[in-house]
């Protein structure tokens, strides 16, 4: 399922100019923490407003570390243990409650995340950020030109995505299906539901800090808006538009969120959230399942 779109992701910097190349590299990264986060609101049944903060705490954690260690993939392996460490933290806490009060905790970790990074500017540059971040280094040869930096993104990428898609799709998975759909009955025979919550919360909370290592490689600068709502409002809307529960929609809700933000939005005076929030209102409207699942609801009639 992964490994032919994949073939043909690898190949579009050939026929893509730099911009372009540019551009999907920002889907791609965008991509992955939009199907983390569908790990928690599609399977688990968990949405989030605070995803960004392990998306944010990955970045830092990346940026940090280039710029003070090593701009090897290593900064990436920090990225993911910080972004595992806080959600941890955070989750221990978030995942004992459910609806309405664990998108309130969730949305408290976002916000205390996005206060520490402009606060404690000694470690993330307070309100200007961390900018000038070293350019990955592989085997001695810098990654910092359009093509060779997507292709660097897109080997994380697809390992993200593979084991997001493992978590979702093995024997735990289905548990985590359980617990989404009745987390009664999944105590009453046995499991334990906390923990099993706890464990997608860790492993999204990892793939998004893996994200947000990427973006920090990508696009060499971290601010504290890369951990804040608007972010995480950002992915959670992808997860919508796209369809929950699927591997690849997501990663479409956020190929459309970035294309309609970012470049149609330029060409329209800047009115990028206007587009965005039309369009949320005809997906919902037309498809409210999502396009993804608009699209299996076709195929099974």
């Amino acid at each position: 399922m992964i490994a032919g779109p994949s073939l043909v992701l690898a190949a579009a910097p050939l026929y893509l100019a730099p911009y372009a190349t540019t551009t999907l590299t920002r889907i791609l990264i965008f991509g992955l923490l939009a199907a983390s986060l569908d790990l928690l609101v599609g399977v688990v049944g968990l949405p989030s407003l605070g995803h960004a903060a392990f998306f944010g705490v990955g970045a830092y954690a990346a940026a940090w570390t280039a710029g003070h260690s090593t701009a090897s993939p290593m900064a990436l392996v920090v990225a993911v243990l910080a972004a595992a460490v806080v959600s941890l933290v955070a989750g221990s806490v978030a995942v004992r409650s459910s609806g309405v009060f664990f998108l309130m905790l969730t949305l408290a970790v976002g916000e205390l995340m996005q206060q520490a990074a402009d606060s404690w500017a000694s470690v993330t540059g307070g309100s200007n950020g961390l900018y000038g971040v070293p350019a990955p280094s592989l085997w001695g040869h810098v990654v910092d030109q359009p093509a060779t930096t997507y292709w660097y993104v897109l080997t994380f990428f697809v390992l993200g995505m593979v084991v997001l898609r493992l978590a979702s799709t093995s024997s735990p998975g289905m548990v985590l299906r359980g617990v989404r759909d009745s987390e009664i009955r999944m105590r009453a025979l046995g499991y334990p539901t906390t923990r099993v919550k706890l464990g997608a919360f860790v492993v999204a909370g990892a793939v998004a800090g893996l994200a947000g290592g990427l973006l920090a490689a990508q696009q060499r600068l971290v601010t504290p808006a890369d951990v804040g709502f608007t972010t995480s409002a950002l992915a959670l809307l992808a997860v919508v538009i796209g369809g929950t529960g699927s591997w690849w929609g997501p990663c479409l809700g956020a190929a459309l969120v970035i294309v309609i933000r970012d470049m149609l939005g330029a060409s329209i005076d800047g009115h990028g959230p206007l587009a965005l929030g039309l369009m949320f209102v005809l997906v919902v409207y037309l498809m409210p399942a999502g396009i993804a699942r608009f699209r299996a609801r076709r195929n099974v009639s």
